[in-house]
């Protein structure tokens, strides 16, 4: 086997491999003899069918496959020995026809192969970058607070209504024979989009009968649906005026900043008095927000080092033939729309990976765990549920490793967290204390 390859513009490839028939005659032998071990043929008995039939029967099959196996393992041989930091996979080099096997060795093939461009970012002390900390104050430890009291908190009964109240009562259609009539029906006006509508509720009490219009009251067919419980399909018969007796208010009453709400938060006699409660709050906040803050930290980092490393130079024909083979259900247009997207997340990856490897920065097995486990907590803080065990995290995050599509968003995690510590360290960082609001501005920039 020969292989040459040609790389004159640095990034565009084209690689020629010629095999011989000493280099899969082998294995071509071997397969078609395990053939004809096996060979079901009528009229010969197993294992005893000629091997000049074999051959007829699969003898091409098993030759192409054979070709396709050494040719693919000393391509890969090839890129690796020599450093080729290829892109995507090697395609059919374009022009070429396709080659006849039925005609004796040797063989040439030739494949394209997109090669990434240097890319050179060193960084040092020299290097300043800014990182914001949010500053934890008394707005946002209240904020949280509230939050916890919300979600701590029960529906009161109440004699007259207020915004943000639940009502339940009873519903009838008039001027209409066998119209709807439902007890117990829940409107929550607070939500109703038409101001006229809304108005009618204002003052009323328990046992006050109110005349609106749902149809008029609610721009949502879905909404409307679930009120009157009918079809969507069937609204368009019932778009009049109803009564609304109301049966009962129920006002929500958010939680008070005492023991139970500690104990609900943090776990049993975990915090003692609203102090601790605060400064453990203020604690949490921070955690979270120093995850901001070094997301922000990396992003930063990423435009610092696009910028360093300049114009590039990239085989464009190339990587779009990749992209189309490898969306062949989405067509030229998605294509062009997404190339340039996609050199842009391929330009931070190539560079990323040299961070890595320049910082020696290595993840194992538990910090991919930890990553893992992280994502399951912020799951669970999401439904407010900020004092899960270490068991059930642990027990969260080994089930979602199983799934293999979740593995490398995992691994990617830990990189990326390790790369932010490490690199906090190489450059010069711009510290600035800054506000939620202040940070957030400079998020959307």
């Amino acid at each position: 086997m020969n292989i040459t390859f040609e790389n004159a513009d640095k990034v565009n490839g084209l690689m020629t491999i010629t095999v011989e028939e000493n280099d899969f005659k082998e294995a071509v032998e071997k397969t078609l003899k395990d053939y004809r071990k096996k060979a079901n043929v009528p009229g010969f008995r197993p294992g005893q069918v000629p091997m000049g039939m074999i051959k007829r029967m699969y003898g091409t099959a098993v030759k192409m496959d054979a070709i396709n196996r050494v040719v693919g393992q000393e391509m890969y041989k090839y890129v690796k020995d020599n450093n080729i930091q290829m892109l995507g996979e090697p395609l059919p080099h374009e022009g070429n026809e396709a080659v006849d096997i039925e005609k004796p060795a040797p063989y040439t093939f030739q494949f394209d192969l997109a090669v990434a461009p240097e890319i050179n970012v060193k960084l040092s002390g020299h290097d300043k970058i800014d990182y914001l900390t949010i500053d934890v104050d008394d707005k946002l430890i209240d904020q949280q607070i509230r939050m916890y009291a919300s979600r701590g908190g029960s529906y009161q009964k109440a004699d007259d209504y207020q915004d943000n109240d639940m009502l339940k009562g009873d519903l009838r259609e008039q001027d209409k024979e066998n119209g709807i009539e439902l007890s117990e029906a829940l409107v929550m006006p607070t939500y109703i989009k038409d101001e006229d509508q809304k108005k009618l509720f204002e003052g009323s009490k328990l046992g006050d009968i109110i005349t609106f219009n749902p149809r008029k009251a609610y721009q949502s067919d879905a909404e409307l649906a679930s009120l009157l419980k009918v079809d969507k399909a069937d609204l368009g018969f019932h778009t009049g005026d109803f009564t609304y007796q109301i049966t009962e208010i129920s006002r929500f009453t958010p939680a008070e900043v005492n023991q139970e709400l500690f104990d609900q938060v943090y776990g049993k006699d975990a915090v003692k008095d609203e102090k601790e409660f605060r400064e453990r709050v203020a604690e949490e906040i921070k955690a979270q927000l120093q995850q901001n803050s070094d997301w922000k930290f990396l992003q930063d980092l990423r435009a610092h080092c696009e910028k360093k490393a300049g114009k590039l130079t990239w085989p464009d024909e190339l990587l779009k033939r990749i992209m189309k083979q490898n969306n062949q259900d989405k067509g030229d247009d998605y294509v062009e729309k997404n190339y340039e997207g996609s050199v842009k997340e391929l330009t931070w990856h190539l560079i990323k990976e040299q961070l890595v490897s320049a910082n020696d920065i290595k993840i194992s097995d538990d910090e991919v765990k930890a990553a893992a486990r992280e994502a399951a907590r912020a799951q669970f803080a999401q439904y407010g549920m900020s004092n899960v065990p270490d068991e059930y995290l642990d027990n969260y995050a080994q089930d979602m490793l199983k799934k293999e599509e979740n593995v490398q968003g995992f691994v990617d995690r830990a990189i990326d967290q390790k790369l932010i510590e490490v690199m906090k360290n190489v450059v010069k960082l711009n510290e600035k204390t800054v506000s939620l609001d202040e940070f957030n501005k400079a998020m959307a920039e």
